[in-house]
């Protein structure tokens, strides 16, 4: 019994990290620019099938360094030419475009990659368990904690010790105080919603190793992320990537004792979050209005 909690905590605590990795893209993009994006969980997927066509040319390691970044840019495209226009308006416009660009990629990846899950490679040498007692520490998983964290690590450094940190830290407080200092807000939104897309291309690589690759992939991963920052508190980078480990590791310990109730605990806990505490277990007071 105690091998099989430890186990899906530990199970928990993976899907958590990828919960948190696109719940931070998503946070980022909707505290500096106030667009709901619906269409993150397709770009996850994207990242993932990239990644797949990738690995037989340059390798694992490779489509790992390149496929986030082809995500990125494609993410820039989407925004110079579809959600640039948006901004300013009532968000209901961006939910609106987003939900549409989400079935456009799912559809598009079941088009090109075809409808069912695809074999994705990981190096042999992640793949075996490092314990025969405890079988499910694969090399793998325990480097996809490691690479989230480091992720995470190294956007909080950007935020907090860069220029361009520093300004989507002050346009997420008063964007019209950083336009008027003379900071090129459009340049801005764009840079932010472009880092905000590298983290799903991110989480889609490493997910698919561990989920499996197939067009729903990240229609599974969207709804957990936006209940991650609800439940972290909306404007709170911090209390995204807190949410989203909650959440995992609640999802993961049900299965334990209810398992036909693991997706419905994190549905639990963010209304219990937000009859207790509207604003989020570490969102900014006044946020929700």
């Amino acid at each position: 019994m105690t091998q099989l909690i430890a186990f899906n905590v530990f199970n928990g605590l993976i899907v958590g990290a990828f919960y948190a990795l696109m719940a931070l893209g998503l946070s980022l993009i909707l505290n500096l620019s106030g667009v709901i994006n619906f269409a993150h969980g397709g770009f996850l997927a994207l990242g993932g099938y990239l990644a797949y066509t990738l690995i037989p040319h340059i390798g694992f390691w490779g489509a790992l360094v390149v496929a986030p970044f082809l995500t990125a840019a494609l993410g820039l495209i989407v925004e110079r030419f579809l959600i640039r226009r948006l901004y300013g308006r009532d968000p209901l416009y961006s939910l609106l475009l987003t939900f549409g660009l989400a079935y456009i990629f799912e559809d598009g990846t079941r088009t090109i990659w075809g409808a069912s899950s695809v074999p994705y490679q990981i190096p042999a040498s992640l793949n075996s368990p490092l314990s025969s007692q405890f079988f499910f520490l694969t090399g793998y998983r325990l480097f996809m904690v490691a690479l989230v964290a480091v992720a995470v690590v190294g956007l909080f450094l950007i935020l907090n010790r860069t220029r361009l940190g520093m300004r989507i830290r002050a346009g997420t407080s008063d964007l019209e105080t950083v336009s008027v200092l003379g900071v090129n807000v459009r340049i801005l939104r764009t840079l932010n919603f472009g880092l905000g897309i590298y983290l799903a291309g991110l989480a889609g690589v490493l997910a698919a190793g561990m989920l499996g690759l197939e067009p729903t992939i990240g229609t599974a991963l969207i709804m957990p992320s936006f209940v991650a920052i609800i439940v972290g508190g909306l404007g709170s980078l911090p209390g995204t990537l807190l949410g989203g480990l909650l959440i995992g590791v609640a999802s993961g310990v049900t299965t334990v004792f209810f398992p036909s109730a693991s997706e419905a605990v994190m549905y639990i806990m963010m209304g219990l979050v937000l009859l207790i505490r509207p604003r989020g277990l570490l969102g900014e007071e006044g946020r929700i209005q």
